[in-house]
């Protein structure tokens, strides 16, 4: 039986024994530096965040038992045609482009995730494909001098030296072509008719969407990763076939030629990289993967959303880099163009920590074995490093046993950047601690180790 691609919003991905390596030397080559980015800032934003609902979900019938939990104030088609008419209400006053760069920036992000369209197929871009967009006459937004939201970002983002990953979303339930409403209702976030008795309706959405795509790919510059969600969106289901290749080779062969290309759960060669939603893996992994989950509970905003404290998200950085994946944490900002102040607070929390101990980070593979209890290791040609996972009170042993195979000519504490005694035999390394202060320890004790 196959898996299901979607379960409740939320992705499955594919089975690292089934990746498939990109063919072009060019795209393996940025792939690789990608990799070693680890730290994505991910955002879903779009005119339904005035209604504090999941992001599209709500209007799919068919996802209806949980999409619709956040439906109270009103019968669901109501709530539904609200959110289709959120766009008429969108004012993020007080969005600031540069002001987001600058927090990315502080707090260790190396690359932006941004929703430039989501499955409600509202544009945050200047496109000409369609009026359902950040720059069209029924927003009120449409005359802010920073109104192409993502042309925006792309240009602050690039001026703080982080990469873009550009996510877009397969199915366009807003697009005629799609959700055709000569078929009446969508029973599922499926297309709404038979692509075989219609070809030529399905022919015009593929259209549709590869002008997207080009208008991405060649208006906002340099595309570091064009991120396709909507899974569903394939050959094999419905025959939902957007011609994918025809128009990734387009831009590779034109605007973007290192363009990495990641369709979500889909395999073969236009998954670049894995990408787990809201888990990791178990173990560690030798294909390329990144982890998409949430500072707060809900990728969407959420006036009620709780936020992760600064330590999780260090701890959960490393349970990500040291299986060898990135991770794309996502902040979802606030009707009036803020970031929540809770999630912020936590960003920068993880900021501070990356300032100290960031080296072990960035740039790092894996480095058996792996993880052991509070323990996670990542390395580099010429070092290893360990990391000790502290509870909310931190505390040490006053001897740390770690399992590293290599030969060792020198630790030091990266925190304190004192040289540390230790004795190594049998494939293991023991610090000696007791002489390490305490005052100023947080989240995580980072360790270098100096390969011999």
């Amino acid at each position: 039986m196959k898996k299901e691609i979607v379960a409740n919003g939320i992705h499955n991905y594919t089975p690292p024994e089934e990746y498939v390596p990109p063919k072009s030397p060019q795209v393996q080559k940025h792939l690789e530096w990608f990799m070693g980015l680890k730290l994505g800032f991910m955002m879903h934003w779009a005119p339904g965040c005035q209604l504090g609902t999941y992001e599209s979900w709500p209007l799919s019938d068919g996802d209806a038992a949980w999409s619709q939990e956040d439906f109270t104030w009103a019968p669901a088609e109501v709530c539904k045609q609200q959110y289709w008419d959120a766009n008429k209400t969108f004012n993020p006053v007080k969005f600031d482009a540069a002001a987001w760069a600058e927090l990315a920036s502080e707090c260790g992000f190396k690359y932006l995730l941004f929703t430039t369209k989501h499955h409600d197929g509202f544009c945050m871009y200047d496109t000409k494909t369609t009026d359902y967009k950040i720059t069209g006459p029924d927003c009120p937004f449409h005359t802010h001098p920073d109104a192409d939201v993502v042309g925006a970002l792309y240009r602050e983002f690039r001026r703080k030296g982080l990469a873009i990953s550009t996510y877009f979303s397969k199915p366009d339930w807003h697009s005629p072509y799609y959700w055709a409403p000569q078929f009446g209702t969508a029973p599922t976030r499926n297309v709404n008719y038979d692509v075989n008795e219609h070809p030529e309706l399905w022919e015009k959405y593929v259209q549709f969407t590869h002008e997207q795509i080009r208008e991405l790919c060649t208006n906002y510059g340099q595309i570091d990763v064009l991120w396709l969600d909507g899974g569903w969106v394939r050959p094999d289901n419905l025959g939902q076939d957007i011609r994918l290749g025809q128009i990734v080779e387009e831009m590779r062969a034109t605007t973007q030629p290192q363009m990495i290309v990641c369709e979500r759960t889909c395999g073969g060669e236009y998954e670049n990289f894995i990408t787990p939603e809201k888990t990791v893996p178990d173990t560690a992994l030798t294909v390329p993967w990144e982890t998409c989950t949430t500072v707060g509970q809900k990728f969407s905003f959420h006036y009620t959303d709780h936020f992760k404290s600064g330590r999780q998200l260090v701890h959960l950085l490393l349970d990500v880099v040291s299986k060898g994946g990135n991770l794309a944490l996502n902040i979802a900002p606030q009707p009036d163009g803020l970031l929540p102040a809770p999630g912020e607070r936590s960003l920068r929390e993880m900021g501070a920590w990356l300032k100290l101990f960031g080296q072990g980070i960035y740039n790092t593979r894996i480095c058996a074995p792996y993880f052991e209890d509070r323990l996670f290791y990542t390395r580099t040609d010429e070092r290893a490093y360990a990391f000790y996972t502290y509870d909310e009170v931190p505390a040490l042993p006053g001897k740390l046993t770690l399992h590293l195979p290599q030969p060792i000519a020198s630790v030091r504490c990266m925190r304190t950047g004192q040289t540390l005694h230790f004795r190594q035999g049998d494939g293991e390394v023991t610090l000696d601690l007791d002489c390490l202060p305490m005052g100023g320890a947080f989240y995580a004790e980072g360790f270098e180790l100096t390969l011999s």
